[in-house]
């Protein structure tokens, strides 16, 4: 049996004209004598009537407040109608499809509402629909939990959906469809010149995700790195290849030779995040720094960007939450500065860690457009820098070119 995932996102559902290319994607898929298990997405986007969005919208907008459990069965809503309007697309295209749930389809999650964790995957019913000749269409972004409710699995779910899929069936490959030709070096709005990326590891996809990329979803690449799964990219739009997501990217193996040779592979940055800094006693213990820790985690806020310094600790929160990070850390008994209107923008690349001189040419880059650095944290994978935000665009176009990239 060759299984084959394909998850098909938003706005590839999101009307008549946009599903018959899905189906062409199907169809195809099925003459090359793969069993198609298909994946779905809420139809359109925030303002489009069933999109994800827009039913939170509908839940509070006469009550302020829906308890988490109530908010999951309004936000599945979305991709069950999805999934029962592609199936009768795909039925009257006389290929027999049938719908499930996430529960349906055998994905059993913790009771965590809003952002639940997969927690194991039941394919029996999947195998039986694809042994009777039938194309399950699932849908994304949602599970069950032992108890039976529907849980939902946070942003860029459906991506976790197909790739969680995909590994519990041991699918030859992955297929992500969306409205680009395939993952960029940067974004295109800022980056005018950016291309498109043949390969890229999952190493170093999942740092462009965890730094801001909005290419795929980080959990999605974990599920199929655990059984080498093969992920690609690519638009439902048109019969570009995409990019080829894999263990390693071997320069002989890819058109895009360039870019196994290079240091870095791509730019990303997250806008909309504040500095914080908490000032303190040079002679403060370890004990303080997990206290202080622990204080914004027990509120629910995460950090990012953290630097801890003999007179100070700095780190990031997203903006929303300054607030709130203000008011937990005044309430412990804490002195902080905030730093509003930061970007984060980040350098990802497979190769940093084994070349001397990437932070000298990172800073470099910056520096010679007069772009002070605030905080800068390194990895293995990535180097990233804390600006103004008024100096992102400038920066990420900067070091697109530094690193060879354009």
């Amino acid at each position: 049996m060759r299984i084959l995932v394909q998850k098909f996102g938003g706005t590839s559902v999101s009307t008549a004209e946009n599903r018959r290319m899905v189906v062409e994607k199907i169809s195809r898929a099925v003459a090359e004598g793969y069993q198609p298990v298909v994946v779905v997405s809420a139809m359109g986007r925030n303002g489009q009537p069933y999109a994800t969005d827009t039913l939170i919208g509908v839940a509070r907008e006469p009550f302020a407040t829906v308890s988490r459990r109530e908010m999951d069965l309004m936000m599945g809503c979305g991709e069950i109608i999805s999934a029962v309007v592609m199936a009768a697309t795909l039925q009257a295209a006389g290929l027999a499809a049938v719908v499930l749930t996430g529960g349906q389809a055998g994905i059993l999650t913790d009771p965590q509402y809003g952002n639940a964790r997969i927690l194991n995957i039941d394919p029996s019913r999947i195998r039986a629909e694809l042994k009777a000749g039938k194309i399950p269409v699932v849908c994304g972004f949602q599970g069950v939990t032992e108890d039976g409710d529907l849980t939902t699995l946070g942003r860029g779910g459906s991506d976790t959906t197909a790739s969680a899929l995909g590994a519990a069936l041991s699918a030859e490959m992955i297929e992500i469809y969306t409205d680009v030709d395939g993952i960029m070096t940067a974004d295109p709005r800022l980056v005018p010149h950016a291309h498109i990326l043949d390969r890229i590891t999952y190493a170093e996809v999942s740092q462009l995700a965890h730094q801001g990329a909005k290419v795929i979803h980080p959990r999605a690449v974990e599920f199929a790195m655990q059984k080498n799964i093969p992920l690609v990219v690519k638009s439902t739009f048109s019969d570009a290849p995409g990019t080829l997501i894999t263990a390693a990217v071997e320069s002989d193996q890819t058109c895009d030779s360039s870019v196994s040779d290079k240091v870095a592979t791509g730019v990303t940055y997250v806008r909309k995040i504040a500095q914080i800094i908490v000032t303190r006693e040079s002679a403060a213990k370890m004990a303080e720094d997990s206290r202080l820790f622990k204080t914004l985690a027990q509120s629910g806020i995460n950090v990012d960007l953290i630097n801890v310094l003999p007179g100070q600790v700095l780190f990031t929160v997203q903006e929303d939450e300054t607030e709130e990070t203000r008011r937990c850390l005044s309430a412990a008994g804490y002195t902080c500065t905030v730093v509003p209107n930061c970007a984060k923008v980040s350098v990802v690349g497979g190769g940093m860690g084994d070349v001397p001189g990437v932070m000298a040419s990172f800073v470099e880059a910056l520096t010679e457009q007069g772009i002070p650095l605030l905080q800068t944290v390194d990895a293995q994978t990535s180097i990233s820098a804390l600006i103004d935000g008024r100096f992102l665009e400038t920066a990420v176009s900067s070091l697109h070119s530094q690193f060879g990239l354009d």
